[in-house]
């Protein structure tokens, strides 16, 4: 049986006004854990999509006191994608997929009777498509991510914030010349460095990176949790046992645990 847009959306759609600020954006993203915000006018009606990269390009743009207020100033409306792409709930799930594909869409609002009922995103396609695969998941090499973004340790802050935003990746991994793993660089040391007198576009990703937390693909999946707990880090770098100072086989993250804790043959699911 064919799956339909319905079968794979996520339902309900978290929006907001145009006139929101961008903190306000960023406190709704955080709340409810989601990558993008569809914005609807007085009659609500979908008039655009802001997304989280929106909101970091709002944070790079405001590296200086001018450029803070001009970004405080600034509303959802004002940064909003637009026209926002729908599509009906009874279409078949794989005609969204290549109109996502080919138009490089990320997300539909999905429409029912001419109301919103949901969201279908790339991440519903994966989840669908990962949920079919029988694995067995014991190990950190089971569940590891095996691609990764990376850069190297001369690479400008706010290259690396460029990088990301264009490619959606939320850490990258810095190395040096040689390959091997220095640190990692993610959200939380953006906000963190945001504090510092020294400007943005004189930083280094060095300069705000944190230490690498590193751990075996044979290592246990209750190893890396205990492990995440301790040192407050939500990824850790997968080593070459043979070499840990080549470049790493993956990272690890608290998500691809949760993700794993939450599957329907998992033991905290039976």
């Amino acid at each position: 049986m064919t799956n339909l847009v319905r079968d794979l959306m996520h339902p309900g759609v978290v929006s907001c006004r145009p006139d929101n600020s961008l903190g306000q954006v960023a406190q709704l993203l955080a709340q409810h854990h989601v990558h993008s915000l569809f914005i609807f006018d007085g009659e609500l009606l979908p008039v655009g999509v802001i997304t989280d990269y929106d909101v970091l390009a709002g944070e790079w743009l405001s590296g200086d006191v001018e450029g803070l207020a001009v970004m405080r100033k600034m509303t959802a409306g004002e940064l909003m994608s637009s026209p926002v792409e729908m599509v009906d709930a009874d279409v078949p799930a794989d005609e969204a997929a290549v109109r996502m594909r080919e138009d490089n869409i990320r997300r539909l609002l999905v429409i029912e009777n001419g109301k919103p009922v949901g969201v279908i995103s790339v991440s519903d396609f994966i989840a669908d498509l990962a949920a079919k695969t029988t694995i067995k998941r014991e190990k950190v090499s089971d569940v590891m991510s095996d691609v990764y973004l990376i850069c190297r340790d001369k690479t400008p802050l706010t290259g690396t914030l460029r990088a990301m935003s264009d490619s959606g990746w939320r850490s990258v991994v810095v190395v040096n010349s040689q390959g091997k793993p220095l640190g990692i660089f993610s959200g939380l040391d953006l906000i963190a460095c945001c504090d510092q007198d020294k400007e943005l576009d004189s930083m280094l990703v060095t300069d705000v990176m944190h230490p690498p937390l590193l751990i075996e693909l044979d290592a246990s999946l209750q190893e890396a949790a205990e492990l995440m707990i301790e040192s407050h880090h939500h990824r850790i770098l997968v080593t070459d046992p043979d070499n840990s100072d080549s470049l790493p086989l993956g990272v690890i993250s608290s998500f691809d645990i949760v993700s794993e804790m939450a599957r329907p043959d998992s033991v905290w699911q039976t």
